[in-house]
């Protein structure tokens, strides 16, 4: 590791644990100086002293992301104690398994505002910090691959959705002032795997959040020039884009659609184009029941 954020201060949000401290020491150990911050304020304490310890700079924030007031004063300490803002990572985050007619209220709204409005509040905080200094900068938001669609994941899969999309729509508005926004995809054997069965058979416990951090390293440093608007995912071993969502041919026309010709573009033209959907890309059943039957023979 070298010094591609020398001279930079880098914002990372959530980064008592997890993904979140191997984002914020990467960032140290590359010359960075670091706000940690974590709404436990003892773990932002712990990894900001252990930055310290290996000679870096680093102060911790207890803020909450999920208040806009207490995200302005997260980006507020950067600027404050190392007189910049520079970097930005929205990787807080929470996590639970529910099926969506069992879901809770309560617990949808708070992982929304943590999951979506945090990342909106700390984002739109840190590009005013960016452009009252002249622009330039990077934002990077957490996204998520669950956005395609997983099982018992539908409030965090709709917010990480949402996260991708906002960061290319901040890509656009902030191009010409020179602010680059990208969102990852990080797949890691943390905390948030120990809570459900299934991601911990698909996630080896060698997928350590440190063989992640590089990407984000990355996309935070000058080396990353011109590089915005787009949606990366890294497991530790595979690094790829994810394709930007767009209109799919064949488009048909009609000067009047009424129901009777929505169905028969549905049993005509467009049931062979249908999409298969969710993470596990399940093929719908129509188009199952056209391959099945040819399999048997």
């Amino acid at each position: 590791m070298g010094n591609e954020l020398d001279g930079k201060a880098v914002v990372v949000t959530g980064a008592g644990r997890g993904l979140g401290e191997a984002y914020a020491m990467h960032a140290a150990r590359a010359g960075a100086a670091v706000v940690v911050n974590d709404v436990d304020g003892d773990l932002a304490e712990r990894v900001a002293e252990r930055i310290r310890d290996y000679g870096g700079r680093a102060v911790a924030s207890a803020h909450t992301v999920a208040d806009p007031t207490e995200a302005e004063k997260i980006v507020g300490v950067c600027v404050a104690e190392f007189g910049r803002l520079d970097g930005l990572v929205n990787n807080a985050g929470l996590n639970y398994e529910a099926l969506p007619w069992d879901d809770d209220p309560d617990a949808i709204r708070r992982l929304v505002e943590v999951n979506l409005l945090g990342v909106i509040y700390t984002g739109t905080a840190a590009m005013r910090a960016m452009r009252e200094r002249g622009g330039g900068g990077s934002i990077v938001n957490v996204s998520s691959g669950a956005f395609l669609g997983q099982r018992k994941l539908a409030t965090y899969s709709a917010t990480k959705g949402a996260v991708a999309s906002l960061s290319c729509s901040w890509a656009l508005d902030l191009e010409t002032e020179g602010i680059r926004v990208n969102a990852v995809c990080p797949v890691a054997h943390t905390r948030m795997v120990w809570k459900s069965e299934r991601s911990l058979r698909a996630i080896p416990a060698d997928r350590v959040p440190g063989k992640v951090a590089p990407l984000v390293l990355f996309l935070l440093s000058d080396a990353a020039a011109g590089i915005t608007g787009q949606v990366v995912r890294c497991n530790g071993r595979q690094l790829h884009l994810i394709g930007q969502p767009h209109f799919k041919p064949p488009i048909l026309e009609s000067d009047s659609w009424d129901a009777g010709s929505v169905e028969r573009a549905f049993t005509g033209v467009l049931q062979a184009h249908l999409e298969p959907y969710g993470l596990e890309k399940r093929m719908p059943p129509r188009l199952r029941e056209l391959v099945e039957p040819s399999q048997a023979v």
